[in-house]
């Protein structure tokens, strides 16, 4: 029993010991295969390169970054932005100088500032575009129609004011600042403030055109659009 089991320990350990040699002498003695492509010649094959990466990562700088465009008074809700053009001195003084904004000086008052300005401009671009710029009615017909596009936009303002406001309801106008100080509210904003803000602007109009008009051609002023 014992010389039979010797046996087959041998035996069993002969064989491990071959399977060994045949595999490592196999994979010796063999070579791999190259890739062929389509047209059956064998594929190339390019040493890889180490590409080197890079991780870029946002430093924060210490000293805090200036917004250039921020919300007014820092309340995003107000829907207004702030920025040096709009919150300048110069160009505050200067909006707050228009008829529009001026709200302590009655709305007829600057009804009729806006219509001088508007009456006496518009004649200069009829009078040189008109249909009869090139004849000896230039002027009066020029004159003619910078009127008339002030009695229009008089009667639009006057269908804006009925649409928009109604006889007897207090102002629409906000009565804070954005600052938060009280304020009076526009009385442009009423029925009654747009209906002056309209006269005006219809009678500063036509003064406008008809004080353009004089001043072309009754003084005979060497101005350029006659």
């Amino acid at each position: 029993m014992c010389t039979e089991s010797s046996l087959t320990q041998e035996a069993s350990s002969m064989a491990s010991i071959q399977l060994k040699t045949g595999l490592t002498s196999s994979l010796t003695t063999t070579r791999p295969v190259a890739p062929k492509g389509l047209s059956g010649s064998p594929l190339r094959l390019f040493p890889s390169t180490n590409r080197s990466s890079s991780t870029i990562k946002a430093v924060q700088s210490e000293k805090p970054t200036y917004q250039v465009i921020q919300p007014i008074n820092g309340d995003p809700f107000i829907g207004s932005l702030e920025t040096p053009v709009t919150s300048s001195p110069l160009i505050a003084w200067y909006l707050s100088n228009l008829p529009g904004y001026r709200t302590a000086v009655n709305p007829l008052l600057r009804g009729v500032e806006v219509g001088l300005a508007h009456g006496f401009f518009l004649v200069g671009p009829f009078v040189k575009a008109g249909p009869l710029r090139n004849t000896e009615y230039a002027g009066a017909a020029g004159s003619l129609a910078a009127g008339g596009l002030v009695v229009i936009l008089s009667i639009c303002l006057t269908m804006y004011g009925i649409a928009s406001f109604k006889e007897g309801e207090p102002s629409i106008a906000p009565s804070l600042t954005l600052t938060g100080r009280k304020k009076e509210p526009d009385q442009l904003q009423t029925a009654d403030g747009w209906a002056k803000f309209t006269g005006g602007f219809f009678f500063g109009g036509i003064s406008g055109v008809i004080w353009a008009f004089f001043l072309l051609y009754v003084l005979d002023l060497p101005y350029y659009v006659k």
